[in-house]
């Protein structure tokens, strides 16, 4: 155990930051803060229904899949994570790494669509591996084997245990669910919703993403008006503790600005994971002509996770007290300190909501996690794809990734959370390098997009 911390602390040290950090701020000046510029007419694009292109599914489609692994637990848990561990400053750290890492996710889908492929069903496959061996050829195929290799196993970590065992945790605690027969039939549940492949995850992600997203984000948005005075002086405290340590309060060490920095960009970029590879693993897949409309789509989606629902869960703690690591000597709400993760976002919102509040977290966990399991399915078969050259070994790869569903909800998955950690990392870094070895490519294709001489893209 304490090797596999140490390489996870080495992993998403502060080289891994500033790679990632310095990606996002490389494409947001050289793109001229176009995910500022466009913003608008990425949203427009996003509802606008597409059929144009070699793709599987449509634009619309697509981001509902991005959008239903990437709204996870992490942005209902790991808020509260981020706020005890970092402070109220975690926050805006983590608004900053969503709002360049949007530039991150439209250069990788980007080159997701001017690289992809097609399988041997003829089904067409993109992703990190692709751009890097095609757009760098082939003695840079080292590093497209690395990516995949890792977002395969990541598939099984972050994308699928840690989150069986968030749901079938809270669902015991809430409403007395057996973890192991909430885990046999999570596993079939799984294992029947991506058996139809992509067109299927697609087709539940686009009815399940905005229902759950919608609940949630509605029942935040009442307790926020119920606590209408308090949202100001959350906000005030956000941008306060983002540039000033948070003062020690009895056993309470304090926090630095540095550690607020770490937390909230660590942070972001789980929740949103611009610069992981993950987007360009599925943005292939859309029936689009043009790739920088489909990058503008893409990169949505971190707006939509980080700065709407991640924001929604903060301020809910915030203006309730219950992100005060101390029980109350901060926030001057008294609460039991002991609660983290999605216990303490649970209590939040029971605190002004009732047992509605509970339910409500509960059936979020639920959904949020397994729209994110059948999600990260699509990612891990890409890669499995990627690896074995065809198509054959995804039966099985189904089998296991199901099966794994079962084991997560009932095992102890902290050495997995470490390695999903190291392999989250690990896919990150081959990526980042691709990327910016093929940036003119993509800097040059928006210059061309946006003065309207771009050639369409079948």
């Amino acid at each position: 155990m304490d090797v596999l911390q140490l390489i996870s602390s080495w992993i998403w040290g502060i080289p891994s930051m500033v790679l990632l950090v310095g990606t996002g701020l490389y494409f947001t000046i050289r793109l001229r803060g176009l995910q500022f510029r466009r913003l608008k007419q990425a949203f427009r694009l996003a509802l606008t229904k597409s059929e144009h292109g070699k793709g599987e599914i449509s634009s619309f489609q697509m981001l509902m899949t991005s959008l239903a692994a990437t709204i996870g637990n992490g942005n209902i848990a790991g808020i509260a994570v981020a706020l005890t561990l970092g402070g109220p400053g975690a926050v805006f750290w983590m608004w900053v790494i969503g709002l360049i890492g949007m530039a991150t996710k439209y250069a990788e889908s980007l080159l997701a669509i001017l690289y992809r492929e097609r399988n041997d069903r003829g089904e067409v496959v993109s992703g990190p591996m692709y751009y890097i061996e095609k757009g760098l050829g082939k003695g840079f195929k080292p590093l497209a084997v690395a990516f995949a290799i890792f977002g395969l196993i990541a598939s099984f970590g972050v994308g699928n245990t840690v989150q069986a065992n968030a749901m079938s945790t809270v669902l015991n605690q809430t409403f007395h669910v057996p973890l192991l027969a909430f885990g046999i039939l999570l596993a079939i549940a799984v294992y029947f919703s991506i058996r139809g492949g992509l067109e299927r995850i697609s087709s539940i992600s686009t009815i399940f993403v905005p229902l759950m997203s919608l609940l949630y984000i509605c029942a935040a948005l009442l307790i926020l008006v119920i606590q209408a005075d308090q949202v100001l002086p959350a906000l005030g405290l956000i941008v306060q503790y983002a540039f000033e340590p948070l003062a020690p309060a009895g056993a309470f060490t304090g926090i630095s600005i540095m550690v607020a920095m770490q937390v909230g960009v660590a942070r972001g970029i789980f929740t949103n994971e611009a610069g992981l590879g993950t987007a360009a693993l599925i943005a292939g897949s859309a029936k689009s002509e043009r790739p920088a409309e489909q990058g503008l789509i893409s990169m949505t989606s971190t707006f939509i996770v980080t700065i709407i629902v991640c924001t929604m869960t903060a301020l809910v703690l915030m203006t309730t007290g219950f992100w005060d690591p101390t029980g109350g000597e901060l926030s001057g709400v008294a609460h039991d300190a002991s609660l983290s993760g999605a216990a303490l976002t649970s209590a939040a919102f029971t605190s002004v909501l009732g047992s509605s509040g509970a339910w409500i977290v509960a059936f979020s966990v639920f959904f949020f996690g397994y729209s994110t399991i059948i999600g990260w399915y699509v990612y891990g078969e890409k890669c499995l794809e990627y690896l074995s050259g065809a198509t054959r070994f995804n039966e099985a790869y189904r089998i296991v990734f199901a099966v794994a569903a079962c084991y997560g909800a009932v095992a102890n998955l902290e050495p997995l959370w470490l390695v999903a950690d190291i392999a989250n990392g690990l896919m990150m870094i081959p990526n980042l390098i691709g990327m910016l070895l093929l940036s003119k490519i993509v800097i040059d294709h928006t210059k061309q997009y946006e003065a309207g001489t771009i050639r369409q893209v079948a």
